[in-house]
């Protein structure tokens, strides 16, 4: 596989991305936050073993297998269940803002455990995408402290798992680029991610699924988009520009953010979009941080 075709791959599994936020959520109000995130990734999981197939887990390095498959586990968990937890449709859309702080925080730990060289750049390029997570959290009046502490601790719950989702993936993202050594192992993750779900959902008090047409509608298109989505991402970060992906996807708030309020037909403030595209800012003047001349 080329580099420029694998780049592209990668390209669309930020665009398919963008519509998860909307469709998990979509799907959690029908099927509870646990079942409604146990048939998503078991549904993705059966695709990924048809499309991509069963990875031969012994050509893995240790460390990746085990390192990955925890952080990977652990991230989905807390996205999935971050939207769904959420106490409304819009608390949801501010979750999974909070979720993309992780394109800054993956340059963070490229800076701290793979050596990656930088300038002063990177210091308010990271406080920009905190300061816009807090615009958004913040509601109509932008960043506002009270305001902020207020709508958390409406939700806590579902904004420290999102909050604690974007850590994971940056050392997700770190540890597969350092250590995959070219390996895929997104169907055995997604895998361990849906029997990880149904665990909880079997031990756990949890409500009845309640199917009907547009939340089965809704499980299948996110089925689609989880599966291709991450197979996609793993070929571009393994074998694609890096650079160029890691750019693109600094964008996807903006995108996401519009495709999920298209989804759920919620509606968004102008300050929420100020934050939004703060995080965005940020998160690019971090990545130029970090540019060799």
């Amino acid at each position: 596989m080329t580099k420029q075709r694998a780049t592209l791959i990668g390209l669309m599994a930020i665009i398919l991305w963008s519509t998860m936020v909307g469709l998990i959520r979509g799907v959690s109000e029908g099927l509870g936050p646990v079942g409604g995130a146990a048939m998503i990734y078991t549904l993705s999981g059966l695709l990924l073993l048809v499309t991509v197939g069963f990875p031969d887990i012994r050509r893995f390095p240790r460390r990746y297998l085990v390192a990955g498959s925890v952080l990977f586990v652990c991230y989905e968990i807390c996205l999935a269940l971050s939207l769904g937890y959420a106490t409304t449709r819009h608390q949801a859309i501010e979750a999974g803002m909070v979720n993309y702080l992780w394109p800054g925080l993956t340059i963070l730990f490229a800076i701290l455990f793979n050596g990656q060289r930088t300038n002063g750049w990177i210091i308010p390029g990271l406080l920009l995408c905190i300061i816009g997570v807090g615009w958004v959290l913040g509601g109509d009046n932008g960043f506002s402290i009270d305001d902020i502490i207020s709508n958390v601790v409406s939700s806590p719950l579902s904004y420290i798992l999102a909050f604690c989702g974007a850590i994971i993936w940056a050392a997700y993202c770190t540890v597969t680029r350092k250590y995959a050594e070219g390996n895929n192992g997104i169907t055995l993750f997604i895998l361990l991610t849906a029997v990880t779900l149904w665990l909880k959902y079997v031990l756990s008090e949890q409500p009845p699924m309640l199917f009907s047409w547009p939340v089965t509608l809704r499980l299948g298109l996110v089925a689609l988009a989880l599966g291709f989505g991450y197979a996609a991402w793993n070929v571009g970060i393994l074998h694609g520009n890096v650079t160029i992906l890691a750019t693109a996807s600094y964008f996807t708030p903006v995108l996401s953010s519009a495709l999920a309020a298209l989804l759920l037909n919620a509606s968004l403030s102008w300050a929420f979009w100020q934050g939004a595209c703060m995080v965005c800012a940020g998160s690019l003047l971090s990545w130029y941080a970090t540019r060799q001349r």
